[in-house]
């Protein structure tokens, strides 16, 4: 999705129907625009009043995650990542998300406000690059250097009597800008390597549904656009995903229409014509078969 911070007035904003949260600064020590410290179900994170967590919602402030236990599920712009101990999820303002009710969060958090770090320091580490995934693997080094900064970072955050207010926030944001440096060049070394495997047959059927998928839901038309056996594109696709082929398309074109479904006010029937389906009882049959709700049951319940 197309990022931008959206600012919640009162703190119970709209866009697309989809209430958005702003930064709870009563919540954070000394009213400073970050907070760190551990996940837990005894951790409020929230302002009083926000959204249930297991609800679509957006926020807008930057959450990093730390898991130390796992898997958890968590929904980001409306597709599903799976986080194991030792994974990081970067939640960039205005992104829909929603936690999982039969997942335990446990880790440590970090909240960030808009505007709590200079522009320079917000380029430098790419704190909008919406292009890049939100869950990250960081090998056993760039974990450890990872959780070092983020603990001195959480030692200064709590630290509110050694200095006076205003030396508190600067040094607060020379440890968040030394802890995002690191997460940043993470999360971009992590998208140049997924890069660097686009000769796989996979990556070019992934890319070449990317492409096409609001027109073509054939995967026989994509292996022979490919130049491969139908047999080969399944053996690719299942290895990489562990899904059929078809499986794949139809979840792209759902993603697809749950974005189009969530964020505009289109009719029903053009959000299938844009996903590739004239007929609009085609569609809804599509959409409830992969959803076990129709499109409209589902805009109802994310409005």
């Amino acid at each position: 999705m197309a990022g931008r911070t959206i600012q919640g007035g009162d703190g119970d904003g709209e866009v697309d129907g989809i209430r958005t949260f702003p930064f709870p600064v009563e919540l954070s020590l000394g009213g400073v625009g970050v907070r760190v410290g551990p996940m837990g179900a005894d951790r409020t994170w929230h302002a009083e009043g926000s959204a249930p967590l297991e609800r679509v919602h957006r926020i807008d402030f930057h959450v990093v995650m730390f898991f130390d236990d796992g898997p958890v599920r968590h929904m980001v712009d409306f597709a599903e990542y799976e986080a194991s101990p030792g994974d990081v999820l970067w939640i960039r303002p205005g992104q829909v998300h929603r936690f999982s009710k039969a997942s335990e969060y446990r880790g440590t958090v970090l909240a960030m406000q808009p505007g709590f770090l200079p522009r320079a320091t917000v380029e430098a580490t790419g704190l909008y690059r919406y292009d890049l995934p939100p869950l990250l693997h960081p090998d056993q080094q760039q974990l450890t250097a990872l959780k070092s900064a983020i603990a001195q970072l959480q030692r200064e955050y709590e630290d509110t009597t050694t200095l006076p207010l205003s030396l508190h926030t600067a040094v607060l944001r020379h440890a968040l800008t030394a802890f995002l440096l690191r997460l940043a060049h993470l999360a971009a070394s992590s998208a140049e390597a997924a890069r660097r495997q686009s000769d796989t047959t996979f990556t070019l059927f992934r890319d070449a549904v990317e492409k096409d998928f609001a027109t073509n839901h054939s995967v026989s038309a994509y292996a022979d656009a490919l130049g491969y056996s139908r047999r080969t594109l399944v053996r690719a696709v299942r290895a990489a995903t562990g899904e059929t082929p078809k499986g794949f398309i139809d979840k792209r074109v759902i993603l697809e229409a749950k974005r189009l479904l969530a964020h505009t006010d289109m009719p029903i029937g053009r959000v299938g014509v844009a996903v590739g389906f004239p007929d609009a009882a085609n569609f809804s049959k599509f959409f409830q078969q992969h959803t076990d709700v129709t499109p409209a049951g589902f805009r109802a319940e994310l409005r």
